[in-house]
């Protein structure tokens, strides 16, 4: 207990963050100095790096994602390695900052969601003692059960530590995260914390990545830029059948993942667009638009009839496609879209430095999670603590 007060009564803290999202392309590390704690946290991005994911292992973490293909000695196996995976990145990262692993303060994991059910269970592996052990600092981790125990999604947790680093007094912001799922966090200019509207808005880039791998036969993992759907047509008809998806009908607080827009549903859209004769290009431009639609459907009804926005800051992996990023602008037109660059910030690096805001948090003592974003009963701790 004498570490942990010794952390709390602290001013600054050296706190890395660490981010395995539903795309599974990497553990993503930031390094961040936090002075003071709450809604009045000073938060500096020192580092940040990216360490892939061999192919092998993202592979055994998909098998263990799908209840055809997983089972409990899998699982259990895979917490630990994932586990030793994030120490080693851990490691990894203070070696490239040139650091020593005694100045970091603490850790905050997310871990790699294995299985969502919003409203009744969660499970993020990559097993936190190890984590601790190995590196010798304290870690706290497995955020999302926190809220669900509460009755709440478990998600979006980002939007608390969006409220820290992007509010404005006289600016309507939205924060767009296109990563594997999609999210959008609504910061109404001036607002209290207890304003904010947040909610999933279905696919990010999991179903391209996925058509892109299966129909390059694994030579590529993601579409480069937006490259190929740039050179592809929209088979509109397709995707009005898309957006009749169930999960366009849900009202917010709403969240999704991998199970309801992962390998089993990307599967069946590849067939059904090999039956139509459809090329590659068109493909890829379809589950484009798809991810893009989905995203403006839940802006027209949830957002702009009661909101007038004033930037869209568009962040994840999705913002480097240039094709995503054009048509959005396309229906944004009258507000203003920019990426993190744009701004100087990271959307490699958003997530990330969210959950070491969150761990900070965690530790003081203070409820992170926001029950009109995440649909808990009430405020909650989130976050277990290894030390």
């Amino acid at each position: 207990m004498k570490k942990l007060l010794d952390l709390v009564n602290k001013d600054k803290k050296l706190v890395i963050g660490l981010m395995s999202g539903t795309s599974i392309d990497g553990i993503d590390c930031a390094l961040v100095l936090i002075e003071d704690v709450g809604l009045n946290s000073k938060v500096t991005l020192k580092g940040f790096k990216n360490y892939a994911i061999d192919l092998d292992t993202k592979n055994e973490i998909l098998e263990c994602c799908s209840i055809e293909t997983s089972n409990v000695e899998k699982i259990c196996k895979l917490n630990f390695k994932v586990g030793n995976i994030l120490a080693d990145a851990v490691i990894q990262l203070c070696k490239d900052m040139k650091i020593s692993l005694w100045d970091i303060d603490l850790i905050g994991s997310h871990g790699q969601t294995i299985y969502h059910i919003p409203q009744n269970s969660t499970l993020q592996i990559g097993e936190a003692a190890v984590i601790s052990e190995k590196t010798g600092i304290p870690v706290v981790s497995d955020f999302r059960v926190g809220d669900v125990a509460a009755g709440g999604h478990g998600a979006p947790l980002v939007p608390y530590t969006e409220f820290i680093l992007y509010r404005h007094e006289e600016k309507t912001r939205m924060l767009q995260n296109i990563g594997g799922i999609g999210n959008v966090t609504l910061l109404p200019k001036g607002s209290v914390i207890d304003e904010i509207k947040a909610f999933d808005t279905g696919p990010g880039n999991m179903i391209i990545d996925y058509l892109i791998y299966e129909l390059t036969g694994g030579a590529m993992k993601y579409d480069t830029d937006g490259r190929i759907a740039a050179k592809g047509s929209v088979d509109k008809l397709l995707l009005s059948e898309l957006m009749k998806h169930p999960y366009m009908e849900y009202k917010p607080p709403k969240s999704t993942g991998r199970e309801t827009f992962g390998r089993d549903y990307s599967k069946a859209l590849l067939s059904n667009c090999l039956a139509r004769g459809m090329t590659m290009e068109d493909i890829v431009a379809t589950a484009t638009a798809f991810t893009v639609e989905s995203i403006i459907y839940h802006y027209e009804t949830y957002i702009y009839p009661y909101y007038h926005v004033d930037e869209i800051i568009v962040g994840g992996g999705g913002s480097y496609n240039n094709t995503i990023m054009k048509m959005l602008r396309e229906k944004c037109k009258g507000i203003s879209v920019f990426t993190q660059e744009d701004m100087g910030l990271s959307s490699d690096a958003k997530e990330a430095i969210a959950f070491a805001i969150l761990a900070n948090e965690a530790v003081h003592g203070n409820n992170n999670n926001i029950p009109g974003v995440t649909g808990a009963r009430n405020p909650v701790v989130m976050g277990k603590f290894n030390i």
